[in-house]
């Protein structure tokens, strides 16, 4: 039996995934509706951060605190080891996580006013979070070929052509879970120098990467153009941490670096709790069993899910090359979203996210979190059923 097939009870603990759902899905009682929603995994953390947590606890004194060099060099050392990027230990600059990180960029390094270019269907904060701090954000889709995304690089260069300052880049992408190739990052480098864009690069889900694949870094690709990436990763989504808060930026610009830090600072948010450094430096030194045992076992979830939910008429589903997540296309069916939603809640009694959260290229999709117990998939599957029966 593997440690992922252990049930974990979360309800009534204040699990924004498990007892947020009345308040997300504007559902009276949400009790009897199975969550595969939001991105969190239904698993115990690695052993060897809880541990590492508990021996801190034990100390009983948890005052002020820095970041230790011990933590610094787990992120350089995994880094390397993981994604063979070499980076230096003084480029990292630490957020509670990069969604703050991506807002703090934007802040820094563009101006209100500035428009911020996204390829949709995306991450939603790829979008709100330019809005919400006063910028314009352009989206040039991803295009369709062969079951999967990829870039229209004529029309991607057409776009930042309009006077774009940023443009913010899911590698790995959610929600399709495609890994871009070297030959996609490097031509993304070379149109965003031609037209003198910051790029910054959400790669929180590298590490979830699935039967061989292999993640590329952007700035490791870069070569000259290195100073105009910003990268952000946390140790969060790969071990399931995303309540401790910690994620990193690799800012190797020393300017970008003092312009990042001095918005840091203006924002009154100091340092990191004192449990967040020591997460993940266990993670990131002990923690590779832990997550080489989950990428096995998600790969034979989704596997499960695509047998089954791929007979259906109409269902159509790639399987992802790095996450947890899996993009269901219903298209043929002809349902809108609005019906398809009020099936699985009130039908089927799952919750599942729109499609049309990532932009309006995703209408016509769903997306389903399949990091839980494989007793818990196979139930998320016959909801999924009943829900079209």
């Amino acid at each position: 039996m593997s440690i992922f097939d252990q049930p974990m009870n979360r309800r009534h603990t204040n699990s924004f995934k498990w007892d947020a759902m009345e308040k997300v899905y504007s559902l009276k009682d949400a009790s009897d509706i199975l969550p595969m929603w939001v991105a969190d995994m239904d698993f115990a953390a690695p052993e060897a951060v809880t541990q590492a947590l508990h021996n801190y606890l034990e100390q009983s004194v948890f005052g002020y605190s820095f970041i230790s060099d011990d933590a610094k060099d787990s992120v350089v050392d995994w880094l390397h080891t993981r994604h063979g990027w070499q980076i230096e230990k003084e480029s990292i600059l630490f957020r509670q996580g990069v969604i703050p990180a991506m807002a703090n960029i934007l802040t820094a390094l563009t101006k209100p006013g500035d428009k911020v270019l996204v390829s949709t269907p995306v991450y939603p904060p790829f979008f709100n979070v330019p809005k919400t701090n006063d910028r314009e954000v352009i989206t040039c889709p991803l295009v369709e070929e062969n079951g999967t995304f990829v870039y229209d690089f004529e029309a991607f260069e057409q776009a930042l052509a309009q006077d774009v300052k940023a443009y913010i880049l899911c590698n790995p992408h959610n929600p399709g879970g495609y890994v871009w190739s070297e030959e996609t990052l490097k031509e993304i480098v070379r149109l965003c120098a031609k037209y003198d864009v910051l790029i910054i690069s959400d790669e929180i889900h590298a590490d979830l990467m699935l039967d061989g694949a292999v993640h590329t870094p952007l700035a490791k690709v870069a070569g000259d153009e290195i100073d105009r990436i910003i990268t952000c990763m946390a140790p969060t989504k790969t071990f399931n941490l995303a309540g401790i808060q910690i994620a990193y930026m690799i800012v190797s610009d020393k300017k970008k670096r003092a312009q990042l830090e001095a918005v840091i600072t203006a924002s009154g948010h100091g340092s990191l709790n004192n449990f967040a450094p020591i997460a993940l430096h266990a993670a990131y030194t002990e923690g590779k069993p832990w997550l080489d045992e989950l990428l096995v076992y998600v790969s034979k979830n989704i596997d499960y899910v695509i047998a089954e939910l791929g007979q259906l008429p109409g269902i159509h589903i790639p399987k992802p090359q790095g996450t947890y997540l899996i993009w269901i296309d219903y298209r043929e069916l002809g349902i809108d979203e609005k019906d398809m939603m009020k099936r699985l809640l009130e039908v089927g009694h799952l919750a599942l996210e729109p499609g049309t959260k990532y932009g309006v290229e995703g209408n016509g999709f769903l997306r389903m979190n399949v990091a839980c117990s494989l007793d818990l998939v196979k139930e998320g599957v016959a909801r999924f059923k009943k829900a079209l029966a």
